[in-house]
């Protein structure tokens, strides 16, 4: 990536000031601005999240932020209430004070003499998901977003159901904010009252996967704050972005096919990043992208971006399965609109192990499933973050426990893009039960790598608010969408399609083992295959601001480990990863941070799964010290699950808080 050092305007950085809430609550903000912008003001960007501007993800926003300034923006980083160095407590996500504030933000922003009076929000994740929901109540001064990495559905597809089905990084996102809440405000931003505050995060931040597991169905709680119950509020222009191998690139069609107002769609091959850190690659000048979008929307300059197409992807090439990736090999393509006119469904009947053409004749067959608690081992995470080899391995690692349907090698390749759809006709002999589908790119070498999964709770097969148990024996149809892939498939290779009845960590097991009979001869694969068109659509390299001096001290480490204990039975996943500690220079300031997460369960036992955290974070200057530890863990047996936790404090050498939580939480047809 370059990095630019010298900009069209001089520069004004404001490392910290106050933005005064209504409610008197002051939240803290880090601002850039072209240093003659209070003579010639400007129009404001915010990026308004949870991670601490001052030493959380200080490097990632100075590569961003001083950037827009200087192509005459001022840019502005605000921590949310309750976290980084503003005041209050952050008790949950997307809470309605979160999104007032927001407005007030924006108001303010709107307000001030540096600035044009006309506001854009950017956001990856958190500050994704916000900018969405801000605009939907419709501030006068926001004139557009760009939303990276997020959803307008919080709980069909977000990080804590998928299909119904607990998601395991549930666990481990719950973990990461008890950790962020864990932590004080900086002494030299708020001064002696530093202590009171962090203390009454500690007391009242709370365990939020409390809240989340007491949520089990699709109910008010997750309608609010999911701008899908009514995009008819979305008139701010949207730039929808995110990457395959990120847990949240459905969102970016759906957004497309929705939204009421102006609109782009961007899909790269990249995880959960910002696309000028984009990994895997190619990564692309997405700043500039940025600057066409704000430069329209809140200059009113022309600068084309309304002339692209509305959708811009890239299109994977087949490439060996791996847990990491540098580079995904493919090309961009666009389509003028979404849903798209060139999209065309091919399907394929499921006949005994084999998908046949959709004018074969197929027999019916009853063919059984009931899978080890191994399947799903090998799966990487539902959302990567590149931080791991957190990719999916070698399907063939899965494949003993699943049901297999497989294509012949095709004499032609051809392309697909949009969401894969699996229509089956099935029993369960049980009243809960789960289907994991995984669509594969099968090698000639035989190497599997998977293109797209899906997931179903059958007790959702109707609905996700109102879901009914299995009636054992009773042949039902259901529809299993997978997630939204651009994948070409070359001569030579083939499909292969793998039902399971399990998917752990990645998604949380049924009460019990269940036995699914699957009835071949009406059941289906649809696939959207896009015919392959010559196009020349180039973005300009990656380029960011220069970020300030960061020393490693201790150095770290990721690793992702599956451990098999044979004598016990036991199989365990262990995720490490650890930052080790590094000084921030211009803020004299170590920072520390290490997450470990375990997922095991003990042969056949559906009781036995576990999920197990362990975050620890310190931050140290002079005779300042402060460390915290939080530990989560998750079980469940047929009833209920139970989840029990525990937070120290620790200033200095000496523990100066600590709380355990217990919490037995009923299961609702999860």
């Amino acid at each position: 990536m370059k990095i630019v050092d010298r900009f069209p305007h001089h520069l004004r950085h404001i490392e910290h000031t106050w933005i005064p809430m209504p409610d008197g609550t002051r939240l803290a903000a880090r601002i850039w601005m072209p240093a003659d912008a209070e003579s010639s003001p400007v129009p404001a960007i915010l990026e308004y999240i949870p991670y601490r501007k001052r030493d959380g993800v200080r490097l990632r926003d100075e590569t961003m932020h001083p950037y827009f300034a200087g192509h005459g923006y001022a840019s502005v980083r605000v921590d949310i209430r309750g976290s980084g160095d503003s005041e209050g407590v952050l008790t949950d996500e997307y809470l309605q004070q979160e999104l007032d504030d927001g407005v007030a933000i924006i108001e303010w922003l709107a307000k001030q003499p540096w600035c044009s009076g006309r506001v854009g929000m950017i956001g990856i994740s958190w500050g994704g998901f916000n900018g969405l929901q801000i605009a939907a109540l419709q501030p006068a001064a926001l004139g557009a977003v760009v939303s990276v990495c997020s959803t307008d559905d919080r709980y069909a597809d977000d990080v804590h159901y998928m299909g119904g089905c607990l998601l395991g990084d549930n666990l481990s996102w719950a973990s990461t904010m008890f950790a962020y809440n864990s932590l004080p405000p900086d002494p030299e931003i708020v001064g002696e009252q530093w202590r009171d505050l962090w203390f009454q995060r500690l007391e009242h931040s709370g365990l939020w996967l409390d809240t989340w597991l007491q949520h089990q169905h699709r109910d008010d709680y997750w309608e609010h704050g999911s701008i899908c119950e009514d995009y008819s509020r979305m008139h701010t222009p949207v730039m929808a972005v995110s990457g395959w191998a990120d847990g949240y690139s459905n969102a970016v069609l759906r957004l497309l096919a929705n939204l009421p107002g102006p609109r782009l769609g961007l899909i790269g091959p990249w995880s959960h990043k910002y696309p000028h850190l984009g990994v895997p690659g190619p990564a692309i000048g997405f700043l500039q992208e940025c600057l066409r979008w704000w430069d329209h929307w809140l200059k009113g300059l022309d600068t084309g971006i309304m002339n692209e197409p509305m959708l811009r992807a890239w299109m994977l090439e087949s490439m060996p399965p791996s847990t990491f990736y540098h580079q995904r090999y493919g090309r961009w393509i666009s389509e003028p609109d979404w849903p798209s006119p060139n999209i065309e469904t091919r399907t394929w009947k499921l006949a005994e192990y084999r998908l046949v053409d959709a004018d074969t004749e197929v027999a019916e067959r009853e063919l059984r499933l009931q899978s080890p608690l191994s399947n799903g081992l090998f799966a990487g995470k539902w959302c990567s973050y590149s931080a791991t080899p957190d990719l999916p391995h070698d399907q063939r690692e899965e494949d003993g426990g699943a049901l297999l349907f497989t294509t012949e090698p095709f004499a032609e390749g051809f392309e697909i893009l949009g969401a894969p759809v699996l229509e089956l006709e099935l029993s369960a002999s049980r009243p809960v039960a789960i289907i994991a589908v995984r669509l594969s790119d099968m090698r000639p070498d035989n190497k599997v790598t998977r293109v797209s999964y899906g997931l179903l709770n059958l007790t959702h097969r109707d609905s996700h608010a109102a879901p009914s148990p299995l009636e054992p024996g009773k042949r039902y149809r259901v529809q299993i969408q997978l997630n939204d892939a651009a994948q070409a498939f070359p001569a030579g290779h083939r499909i292969r399609l793998a039902i399971s009845t399990s998917y752990f960590p990645l998604a949380w097991p049924p009460p019990e083992s269940t036995q699914v009979r699957i009835y071949t001869g009406t059941c289906c694969l649809r696939l959207p295959v896009r015919p392959p068109r010559e196009e020349a659509i180039s973005f300009p390299a990656a380029e960011a601001a220069a970020s300030s001096a960061m020393q490693q001290l201790r150095p770290g480490h990721q690793d992702w480990r599956v451990i098999r204990e044979l004598d016990q039975d036991i199989s365990t996943l262990e995720v490490i990863n650890d930052s080790g500690s590094y000084r921030l220079d211009d803020l004299n300031l170590v920072v520390s941070r290490k997450a470990e997460e375990w997922y095991s369960y003990q042969g056949d036992d559906f009781h036995s799964p576990r999920g197990e955290t362990l975050w620890v974070r310190g931050l140290k200057r002079g005779d300042w010290s402060v460390e915290t530890i939080t530990r989560t863990v998750l079980t469940a047996d047929a009833g209920c699950f139970y989840l029990d936790a525990e937070l120290d404090a620790y200033e200095g050498d000496r523990r100066v808080y600590s709380q355990n939580w217990n919490r037995r939480i009923k299961r609702n047809l999860v």
